[in-house]
């Protein structure tokens, strides 16, 4: 689980970095980036789901 929280923090900081340089730059490749680490945080999350509900049933 915390090689999963790594990861999904990696993500989230990649996304801010890009989405922000999208906003305040007008960079439209950071903004491909920023939308590709937003899928990624989907599936992390998800992931991330379904292991918090194993660990509880424990």
């Amino acid at each position: 689980m915390d090689k999963l929280l790594a990861q999904l923090q990696a993500e989230i900081d990649a996304f801010t970095k890009n989405a922000e340089a999208q906003a305040v730059k007008g960079n439209k490749a950071a903004g491909t980036r920023a939308r590709k680490n937003a899928l990624e945080i989907s599936k992390l999350m998800k992931e991330f789901r379904k292991v918090s509900l194993d660990a509880a049933k424990k």
